[in-house]
């Protein structure tokens, strides 16, 4: 896949397995025997409490935590990109940096000061008009409100064109608008047949947009369809387990 493809181009995203992942820091159980299968192509949403473990879930399936069980990627040809949408990105809003100085700095290996390369350029451009964001090119990082700044890092979990995509809270900062943009993306990526797991706490949005969904409060306490896993009963169940350790993990 070159960068100069659109970025609406079908893709074929991979199956994820989680068997038995446990992550334990110090005396804490973050993660306890945890179990799911998140089918290709689907929107696989992932809910549960504050400390539940699911930021750090991700950061495991991302590498960048150790882990015991069996973590995989069932690819269905090469490996393909990997996109990651953090819930937040902490920088010095006094910096001088604009939108495309972001872009150029996150999608590209040559320095940001000297701009966005022609190879980046379409691709950039793109990914900035697919969430509302190319009129703002030019505006510094710091002036731009919390929810352009989550357009911004939508945008740039789509350079390269990825196959699997892992969102963590993308709507927790955008406003109305920001979270039609959210879902009209939603509905390209189940389109174009990538995965998608998704940490999120609006179960109003999860239970719409979702193909399946696993509660995950150190232990997955259900893993089923929206209608199945959203009842009154299981969230319950979710939000009030307490763990089994103290510690907090997200």
């Amino acid at each position: 896949m070159t960068i100069q493809q659109t970025l609406t181009t079908p893709l074929a995203g991979p199956a994820i397995e989680f068997a038995d992942v446990s992550l334990t820091l110090g005396r804490t159980t973050i993660l306890d025997q945890v179990s799911f299968r998140v089918q290709p192509g689907n929107v696989h949403a992932l809910v549960g409490p504050n400390g539940g473990g699911k930021s750090s879930l991700i950061k495991t399936l991302l590498g960048q935590m150790p882990h015991q069980g069996r973590l995989s990627l069932q690819w269905p040809g090469e490996p393909g990109t990997i996109g990651y949408v953090p819930q937040a990105l902490e920088f010095d809003r006094g910096l001088p940096m604009t939108v495309d100085d972001f872009m150029a700095a996150m999608c590209q290996r040559r320095p940001a000061f000297l701009g966005i390369s022609r190879h980046y350029s379409v691709a950039i451009g793109e990914a900035l008009e697919r969430v509302g964001m190319q009129d703002k090119r030019k505006r510094r990082m710091g002036a731009l409100s919390g929810g352009e700044r989550q357009r911004v890092l939508l945008a740039q979990g789509l350079i390269p064109a990825p196959q699997l995509l892992v969102l963590d809270e993308p709507m927790s900062a955008l406003d109305e608008a920001g979270i039609q943009v959210f879902e009209r993306l939603l509905g390209d990526w189940r389109q174009s047949g990538i995965s998608v797991l998704w940490i999120e706490h609006d179960l109003e949005a999860v239970g719409r947009l979702a193909d399946r969904v696993t509660g995950l409060n150190r232990r997955v306490l259900f893993d089923a369809t929206p209608k199945q896993a959203l009842t009154p009963e299981r969230l319950l169940s979710l939000f009030s387990t307490h763990p089994r350790t103290s510690g907090s993990a997200a």
